[in-house]
């Protein structure tokens, strides 16, 4: 198993997991108390996140969630910019992924803005220049599983075979990456993206498969709708929950753990690394 990547020269070690903290630039993410939308909603999650023990911020300003809405490329960038404006400004060693899957942005982030890491929830299927881009790039790559686009995703949650049609994807696009000379690649299973509620926790449950590649895993649920509709409640409501699939994430092999709260997050870890899951 991998467990360092470089991002720029700057090493994140992944023999113990790490958490990185969601820092959404939008104003329509499904959990309200993520969006930042001005520089000083921004620097204050940003501090957080850094307080509470993250070790990647990752910013977004494209919401994913089902059915959102199309941002325009220009609106994307701009707001990336300005996020990104205030982390360089005010926390110049933070390592920063971009939450986004057009290789424009992604590039635009990396070279003019000095992102360390391409975050794309497509695995390089929306864009096909994503991964020629990434590996251009020389940035370390998170490739998430997902059928569609974020606008149609939740229509094509039919499988034959769930976990083998992911392990099948992932050894594709793998495949490309390396062929392109990409550095290090981060697999992320998608929770929430073209799969229903039962869908996500039969992953959950074979979350440990996908140890096969020996690449690190990444896994985002944090207050997802696998946790507030089970329990009819809301993402505000979610936090108990989210908790608990993140620490059984850890005990199937997770590195990274995304998260819209840090603190909790870094708890799991501290909960496992005691047990000895690692």
């Amino acid at each position: 198993m991998k467990t360092t990547i470089n991002c720029k020269g700057k090493l994140i070690d992944l023999s113990k997991p790490q958490v990185m903290g969601i820092v959404n630039i939008t104003n329509d993410s499904f959990y309200a108390k993520s969006r930042c939308q001005n520089e000083g909603l921004i620097e204050a999650k940003v501090a957080k996140h850094l307080k509470e023990g993250a070790a990647i911020i990752d910013i977004g300003a494209y919401s994913t969630r089902p059915g959102c809405a199309v941002i325009p490329p220009e609106f994307e960038k701009e707001d990336i910019e300005m996020a990104m404006n205030v982390i360089n400004n005010n926390f110049p060693d933070a390592i920063v992924s971009v939450d986004t899957f057009r290789a424009e942005v992604a590039r635009f982030a990396v070279e003019e803005l000095g992102v360390d890491i391409i975050n794309d929830i497509s695995g390089g299927t929306i864009d096909p220049d994503m991964l020629q881009t990434a590996a251009d790039l020389h940035v370390p790559y998170i490739m998430m599983h997902m059928k569609g686009t974020p606008q149609n995703m939740m229509d094509y949650c039919q499988y034959d075979d769930m976990m083998d049609e992911i392990t099948q994807f992932f050894a594709t696009q793998i495949e490309k990456l390396k062929l392109l000379g990409a550095c290090d690649i981060i697999i992320d299973p998608g929770f929430g993206f073209s799969k229903n509620l039962d869908q996500n926790y039969e992953l959950m449950r074979n979350l440990d498969k996908l140890q096969i590649f020996g690449l690190p895993i990444l896994v985002g649920v944090s207050r997802k709708s696998m946790i507030y509709k089970l329990m009819n409640t809301t993402p505000d409501d979610s936090l108990n929950g989210t908790t608990t699939l993140n620490t059984i994430a850890l005990s199937k092999g997770a590195k990274i753990l995304r998260a819209h709260d840090t603190k909790p997050a870094m708890e799991a870890i501290k909960i496992c690394e005691k047990l000895g899951y690692w």
